[in-house]
């Protein structure tokens, strides 16, 4: 056994760490053997000297066994999710799980809070009345056996280890470490006990990673980790350079996905980066031969209203209403200022601060601006013009939805400096980058 300090000085010497110091690392985070102090410096070490392949792997695999880890031996189906490293308007899971689930999958989500400008899947769910985010382990695994997804928050009995390191973290200037982020994603995601795992990673100025070869690093390690651990998996590089889908904020953007569902909007990007994603899980999953055929099923569970029909049951079955996606609004609470936010000058959209978006709905309310904050599910935009779209002079660029008149006005600013106008179109980037 090795001193804390022993182990810190390791990794700054930039040595290899062999799995017994790893197991001993991560048993100090759980148990506390490791102080905020030592744990801290030990990010900072791993943050300027990086973990090689193998280190990373083991890292993950331990801080996944710290918690439960859920077995599903009375499950007879593949065991398939997926996971977005963040970015602004991304409803995707909503409608991913629920069509992934309608063509013969079992979904268990294990799904984050919002952080920093990113919105969270679990805060969004919470938009709707009385929805249980946060049901026993049990209770969880009986609705994927019955309904064939739930999407949760992460609770403490999965990778705590991890969950008190991504605190540290947070605080310490090491999020942006592409083994500690590798290792914090999927020592949950596989403490869920999957079979197939597809990963959304997000490149452009509203994502974590702001470039492409950032992205495809990242996209990287968590394949060539997750497949070392057992797990079948692909990532997919997608766009992050505007908002995804027509709305941003908690509340507007369950509007969105209950449109979507029942086929009465479907925003063009966001529809192609759900088909890419379920088309992967689907035939990773072996319930698709091809892409053509992954094609004909998401299609079929869409136009038939069956991907519909599976959340509003997993809805239900989470304490929250019967019929959310018929009557979406008449299950959550509307805010009590809307306004226009319209075009200053004619022109087309030429680029849009994704990031700063992002940040006025967290002004809004949105968000947290400190941990544990209460939020407001009722704020944030939609009708979002979409990059290179031409606008009239004063025509709506977007809605903003707020608290109070003031609060509105303010995010009509932010949300206007966020754009810029001019006399050109400007072709957007592409919606998929690679595969890999």
């Amino acid at each position: 056994m090795l001193l804390p300090q022993e182990i810190i000085r390791l990794k700054r010497d930039n040595q290899v760490l062999d799995e017994q110091v790893i197991k001993q690392f991560v048993a100090g985070l759980a148990d506390g053997g490791f102080s905020d102090a030592q744990a801290g410096a030990m990010a900072m070490a791993i943050y300027h000297q990086g973990l090689n392949t193998q280190e990373t792997i083991t890292l993950t695999q331990c801080m996944r066994d710290s918690g439960t880890v859920l077995t599903w031996d009375d499950v007879d189906k593949p065991i398939i999710d997926k996971h977005s490293t963040g970015g602004v308007g991304d409803k995707v899971s909503f409608m991913l799980a629920a069509i992934v689930a309608a063509c013969g999958a079992a979904v268990p989500m294990i799904s984050g809070r919002g952080l920093g400008h990113t919105g969270g899947t679990a805060d969004k769910l919470e938009s709707i009345a009385n929805f249980n985010v946060m049901p026993s382990i049990s209770q969880f695994k009986q609705l994927v056996k019955d309904i064939g997804v739930s999407i949760i928050s992460q609770t403490n009995d999965l990778a705590p280890a991890d969950k008190r390191l991504y605190g540290i973290r947070d605080v310490t200037a090491t999020v942006e470490s592409i083994p500690l982020i590798t290792a914090s994603i999927l020592s949950k995601k596989l403490a869920a006990g999957l079979d197939v795992l597809t990963m959304d990673v997000k490149v452009g100025n509203g994502a974590m990673m702001n470039n492409i070869a950032d992205a495809r690093a990242l996209a990287k390690s968590i394949v060539n980790v997750a497949t070392g651990a057992g797990v079948k998996t692909q990532a997919i590089i997608t766009d992050m350079n505007q908002v995804l889908g027509d709305s941003a904020g908690n509340a507007l953007e369950m509007a969105e996905t209950a449109d979507y569902l029942t086929g009465v909007y479907r925003d063009p990007r966001l529809h192609q980066v759900v088909c890419a994603l379920a088309k992967s899980m689907l035939i990773h999953g072996q319930l698709a031969k091809d892409e053509d055929d992954a094609h004909k099923q998401v299609d079929r569970a869409l136009c038939t209203g069956l991907a519909a029909e599976r959340f509003d049951k997993m809805v239900h079955a989470m304490q929250g209403p019967s019929n959310f996606i018929e009557q979406p609004w008449k299950h959550m609470q509307q805010a009590n200022v809307i306004k226009d936010i319209v075009a200053p000058r004619s022109g087309y959209i030429a680029n849009v601060d994704t990031r700063a978006i992002g940040m006025a709905v967290v002004a809004l309310g949105g968000g947290r601006q400190f941990p544990g904050q209460a939020i407001d599910h009722s704020v944030g935009f939609d009708r979002i013009a979409p990059l290179s779209e031409y606008l009239e002079k004063g025509s709506v660029i977007a809605r903003v939805h707020a608290a109070n008149e003031d609060m509105a006005m303010q995010a009509v600013n932010a949300y206007l400096n966020a754009i810029e106008l001019c006399d050109r179109a400007v072709e957007p980037s592409p919606v998929i980058y690679e595969y890999i």
